[in-house]
């Protein structure tokens, strides 16, 4: 693509990838409600869809309030740099084959970058809050991310040896004959896990969890300091979901359809699925997320990391 549709795509991604997340709010509701047998949003507009404009306004319109006891000015970048990251991760996710913003040779070790530097804005708004509750719930951020971008990494190590290159689009058309996911099993199961807990999503919400630390490292924030902080989560799952497309259900792949159709429908559905897992799994213990990672995720990446080198050697003739 030339510049000037370049800086019209990164427009209408960022203005899409914004716009989605909060129409994201509503339908995440609303699938809830059917889920679990009850009424979701419904009362204001068709099928309560102004719940959006609704919630937009009323954090519009709420005093912008700083703690007296919390450090100010990383008290405001706080928030920012989660949806900086996030928006940044959409900058290497192909949506169709000519639809991407840059095509990177290191494009899958760029989106694990934008996913770590996440980690930062929780941490930093629980330290700045200068409030317990908060501070737990930034260490606790912390030690969960870092602990699960290391299976995270690991799971797609597999797909890299298989697709032979780092860049998304090879990858994705790598997978022309089969899908990753029907190979890769091991590696879309642990990714999934990691991509849970690196966007602190329900069931692995324990950062934030309120029965145990109020609002953990958002407890401080509001208005439109924390719809930052909800819009960089919406973001991060559906940057996870993008890229689960991508990297294990062959991306824009598809008969009949448009490529970018056949990508946001397999999107859609991974989204619909991590809805889904919200309304079905319980929130286990801190010690019991920990423990899941380091005694079950990491034993499953390297085995899958084996085999699938073994496999790899032995179909280039390495093997006897």
């Amino acid at each position: 693509m030339d510049e000037l549709k370049v800086v019209a795509f990164i427009v209408a991604l960022v203005g899409g990838a914004v716009g989605a997340a909060a129409v994201m709010t509503w339908f995440e509701r609303r699938m809830l409600g059917i889920w679990q047998d009850r009424l979701g949003p419904n009362r204001i507009g068709p099928f309560g869809i102004v719940l959006v404009a609704a919630d937009m306004l009323k954090l519009l319109g709420k005093h912008d309030w700083i703690p007296p006891f919390a450090d100010r000015p990383v008290f405001v970048l706080a928030p920012t740099a989660i949806v900086i990251a996030m928006m940044l991760g959409f900058a290497v996710v192909p949506f169709a084959p000519d639809l991407v913003v840059i095509d990177m040779n290191v494009g899958l070790l760029f989106f694990l970058a934008m996913t770590s530097l996440a980690v930062y804005s929780v941490l930093l708004g629980g330290l700045a809050s200068n409030n317990k509750y908060a501070l737990l719930g930034g260490l606790r951020s912390a030690a969960q991310m870092v602990s699960y971008e290391v299976f995270m990494g690991l799971s797609l190590m597999g797909v890299v040896m298989l697709a032979g290159s780092f860049s998304l689009p090879t990858i994705v058309e790598a997978q022309s004959q089969l899908w990753f996911a029907i190979t890769q099993p091991l590696g879309l199961f642990v990714f999934i896990i990691a991509g849970l807990a690196e966007s602190h999503r329900l069931p692995f919400d324990l950062p934030e969890a309120e029965h145990e630390l109020t609002a953990g490292f958002h407890t401080e924030y509001g208005g439109m300091k924390f719809a930052m902080f909800m819009l960089g989560e919406y973001l991060g799952l559906m940057l996870i979901s993008c890229m689960i497309t991508t990297l294990f259900l062959g991306g824009w792949l598809g008969p009949v359809l448009p490529p970018i159709v056949w990508f946001f429908l397999k999107t859609f559905v991974v989204i619909l699925f991590f809805i889904l897992l919200r309304a079905a799994i319980p929130r286990p213990r801190y010690d019991q997320l920990m423990s899941l990672g380091w005694k079950v995720m990491l034993p499953i990446t390297l085995i899958n990391l084996m085999l699938t080198g073994a496999i790899a050697l032995w179909q280039s003739g390495g093997m006897p």
